[in-house]
């Protein structure tokens, strides 16, 4: 493993700590407190606030700020421009920082460019939130939701492929790994484990 590669622009406020084989670009501002996992991308003109934490393999695109509250689960990839949020009903002149809502955003989940994470939501497991969404409510795991505000509009493989059904029926495949889904009554998704 090799340590961690910081440009020469970053601001990095200690104590923070970044894992091994994670790449911080140009201009960012990583605050104290702040934990950053290993093998992550962290783009140009990023603010990680102070406590926030990052899993390992994470892709933060340029012009992203994630905030106290926030908490990115491993391999979560987010698009440029990317927005979240951390307080529900903000003014300039009240003071709301005791009201923080934690969002959290499970592992393999994509955010697309220019989408808005409202905060206080969960964001399921390899969920797909297309570019420009709005989330203002949980998303289940494998769930792909578009639009302002977002809607499910159908379901993604691990691999982020749209999985594709005849109606009626409750088994996908991914048309690139071959991995087969199942749809439970309950309207949730899980890989079919190969026995």
């Amino acid at each position: 493993m090799s340590p961690a590669r910081i440009h020469p622009t970053a601001c990095v406020d200690e104590p923070v700590e970044i894992g091994d084989n994670t790449n911080i670009w140009h201009f960012c501002h990583i605050m104290a407190g702040a934990r950053i996992g290993a093998g992550c991308s962290i783009g140009q003109n990023v603010y990680i606030d102070r406590d926030v934490h990052i899993g390992d393999g994470c892709k933060l695109q340029n012009n992203v700020s994630v905030y106290k509250g926030v908490i990115l689960e491993d391999g979560v990839f987010c698009g440029p421009s990317m927005v979240f949020t951390n307080v529900i009903n903000p003014r300039a002149f009240i003071e709301r920082k005791t009201e923080f809502r934690e969002t959290r955003v499970k592992k393999g989940t994509t955010l697309g460019a220019n989408c808005t994470i409202v905060c206080g939501v969960t964001i399921g497991e390899y969920a797909l939130v297309g570019a420009g969404a709005v989330v203002t409510r949980d998303v289940p795991a494998y769930a792909m939701v578009v639009g302002v505000p977002a809607r499910q509009s159908g379901w993604v493989s691990e691999a982020g492929h749209a999985l594709q059904a005849e109606p009626g029926e409750t088994e996908f495949t991914c048309p690139e790994t071959k991995t087969r889904y199942h749809l439970s009554p309950d309207a949730v998704l899980s890989p079919i484990k190969k026995s």
